[in-house]
């Protein structure tokens, strides 16, 4: 039930108000003088584009005259005087060449005889021209008066007698009627036609300042590389000595550039210095005679050839650099195989845009550079080709641990992925395998033929970083006479190719911590990537490398990806340089997987080994089961390196008293096949399954 609710008193609350607030209309803008309106509108004008542009055409064409007019007086100047040969004799003497100069010298000396001869012949030449004159004007007269007797005699007229000499003087007045007429306007055009020749002249030596040539010009978009372009990119290098040898050469600066050859998507020239000018001093200024030829730093490259005193440039079209390259051969043709002998891997292309191929053959293989720059894919690629060769083994240790090895699964008798302290210390044991197998050949008979065997270790700093010491409290890591990966490391490099034992590394951020100097100045083959600094590309590619010109430091992080410079005897390198830039072919991994499937068909299967966690206890018949894989049989002493390679610490030091004691007590003892002790692989599976049957009757019991 509502109530309703009754006020006795009146409400005295004053009723609001709504204040309204009125807006005063803006003033009225004050009209802008037309004086200002005027000087808007005229710096308008004046700063449009158009305007500009115009402007800019203007001044070009008026100066390509003026400058065609200097260099007309400058050659005319050279004709007459002996100028020229001053000039080539300073060049020669500026770069050192005095048998040249002394050549320039006895030039200028002929010129000035000659220039001699012939002013004294101007003495004598009025009275000469004289004689020759009224002579000639003689012998002229009289054949004419001759040709008129002759006439007269033949028409028997004596008027005729003077018909050929009236005819002459005729002939005079014709000519001197139609100068008269064209006097006039050849002096009015005459100038402008010599104007013309003359801003011909200009425009095609470009002779204005920068700020009037076109954009394209100014910006140096597709300016081809001349001999005054490279002569004045010298000139402006900042170096003084450079700069004052170039400037007494004048335009025999030239004179220092070998020939301008086209070299795959850009141009190479041989530059010798003047006297006084070293080569280090060009090669510091790299970015700046990069400006100067209107290139970008990484499309110039200066390497030092055999000859004294001398620099190659190599200058890339612009944006040439930052286009891809094709795809790698092992991706386009699917019949390609390997030879691991003979055979050299498809890696990619030099600058010049001609394959580049590697030979590994009996080399230790070095690719650093920093992070997510392509080391992996550009080490996987050679792997994947040598994979085509059947006899080649691999083992693998990958401790980065991201699946990009995963495809040798079945081609690599031992892959180690993972990035703990635990696969540290079984990629150290798989190496120290190698150390095992490469003594073992070492103390074959001589004459042995050993099948290859290589090694690869990714992110091998990895394994030089890890502190985990063993039982015997020596280091895996580090690089002292006790550390184990480091030993084993050097042992291979130091023997291991003579029977045919390589080791290949991919590490990253070079450090004197993370890839000691013995170990990287044991490998045949370095390469690297793009680098931070000039000390870390000097211990990639060592202090030759980089002193010939190498300059992995130099390249763009993230833009330069795949970009390999390498100092190897193992690849073609143009004479008298220590290194070359090579552009590596991308294999992605879907491609890596076919290129894997097909060197596993070329091969009877192989069993790969991965390396059970150490920890756990051994089953040495089911191990050795492991090992035999899909082989129906294997010699003994394969079966004890492999579980030598399984598990170190567990069968390292195993005989062949120790397996044949095994297998005897399993029932599979080893028998004779062509004269060799052999282990079953059918023996070693009944053995298992016997013993599962017998433990599984036992517990049913």
């Amino acid at each position: 039930m509502s109530e309703n609710v009754v006020h006795l008193h009146k409400n005295t609350d004053p009723v609001p108000v709504t204040t309204l607030t009125v807006v005063p209309e803006p003033a009225p803008a004050k009209p802008v003088p037309l004086w200002v309106r005027s000087g808007r509108a005229v710096r308008t004008a004046v700063t449009h584009e158009h305007t500009v542009t115009a402007a800019r055409a203007v001044a070009r064409h008026t100066l390509y005259v003026a400058g065609g007019a200097r260099i007309a007086a400058k050659r005319t100047w050279d004709g007459r005087t002996a100028a020229r040969y001053e000039r080539m004799l300073r060049a020669a003497e500026a770069a050192g060449n005095y048998e040249v100069a002394a050549e320039w010298e006895e030039r200028g000396q002929r010129y000035r005889q000659a220039r001699h001869q012939r002013r004294m012949d101007l003495l004598t030449s009025p009275i000469d021209a004289a004689k020759s004159a009224l002579v000639g004007t003689g012998m002229g007269i009289g054949s004419l008066v001759a040709l008129g007797v002759v006439l007269a005699i033949a028409n028997k007229d004596v008027a005729d007698v003077v018909t050929p000499l009236m005819a002459v003087i005729e002939f005079i007045r014709l000519m001197v009627t139609i100068v008269q007429v064209v006097w006039g306007p050849l002096l009015t055009v005459g100038p402008l036609l010599v104007l013309l020749s003359l801003w011909a002249v200009g425009r095609s030596q470009q002779a204005a300042p920068q700020w009037a040539l076109p954009a394209n010009v100014r910006n140096g978009e597709g300016e081809p590389i001349t001999p005054s372009i490279v002569v004045k990119a010298l000139r402006d290098l900042g170096v003084p000595a450079l700069r004052n040898a170039i400037k007494e050469m004048g335009d025999a600066g030239a004179s220092m550039l070998g020939p301008i050859r086209i070299a795959g998507c850009g141009v190479e020239v041989d530059v010798t210095l003047p006297s006084g000018v070293s080569t280090i001093e060009v090669q510091n200024r790299r970015r700046k005679l990069a400006e100067n030829l209107t290139r970008h730093e990484h499309e110039v490259f200066i390497t030092i050839p055999q000859a004294a005193r001398t620099v190659r440039l190599w200058v890339a079209d612009s944006g040439a650099l930052d286009e891809p390259i094709g795809p790698s051969p092992l991706v386009t043709d699917e019949t390609m195989t390997a030879n691991y002998k003979t055979g050299k891997a498809p890696w990619g292309q030099d600058l010049r845009g001609d394959a580049a191929a590697l030979s590994v053959y009996q080399r230790h293989l070095l690719i650093t550079g920093l992070s997510n720059q392509g080391k992996t894919a550009a080490l996987r690629a050679l792997a994947l080709w040598l994979a085509l060769d059947r006899t080649v083994e691999f083992r693998i240790a990958d401790l980065k641990g991201a699946g990009d090895w995963a495809m040798f699964d079945g081609l690599a008798t031992m892959l180690i992925q993972g990035p703990t302290d635990d696969h540290v210390i079984q990629a150290t044991e798989m190496v120290e395998g190698l150390v095992t197998e490469m003594e073992r050949r070492l103390q074959a008979p001589t004459g042995t033929l050993f099948p290859p065997l290589v090694g690869i270790v990714d992110e091998a700093q990895v394994a030089f970083m890890c502190p985990v010491k063993d039982t015997d409290k020596n280091p895996y890591g580090g690089s002292k006479a006790i550390s184990r990966y480091f030993m084993a490391v050097r042992k291979v490099h130091n023997q291991g190719r003579a029977v045919n034992v390589t080791l290949w590394e991919g590490t990253q951020d070079p450090t004197d911590q993370n890839l000691p100097k013995l170990v990287r100045e044991g490998a045949h083959t370095r390469a690297s990537l793009v680098l931070g600094t000039e000390s870390q590309a000097k211990m990639a590619l060592g202090d030759k490398a980089v002193e010939g010109g190498a300059a992995p430091h130099l390249l763009r992080q993230g833009l330069d990806k795949g970009t390999l410079v390498v100092a190897s005897d193992g690849i073609a390198i143009p004479a008298g340089q220590a290194s070359i830039t090579i552009r590596t072919h991308y294999i992605d991994d879907p491609e890596a997987v076919a290129i894997a499937d097909r060197a596993k068909a070329l091969r009877d299967g192989v069993t790969t080994l991965t390396v059970i966690d150490r920890g756990e206890e051994r089953d040495p018949l089911a191990d050795i089961a492991t090992v035999l894989g899909d082989k129906p049989r294997l010699k003994t002493q394969d079966v004890l390196k492999r579980l030598a390679t399984l598990n170190e610490d567990a069968y390292g030091g195993w005989s062949f008293l120790d397996l044949k004691r095994v297998l005897e007590d399993a029932g599979a003892e080893p028998y004779k096949s062509d004269g060799r002790m052999v282990v079953s692989r059918d023996r070693v599976a009944r053995a298992l399954a016997n013993r599962d049957t017998d433990g599984s009757a036992s517990a049913d019991g």
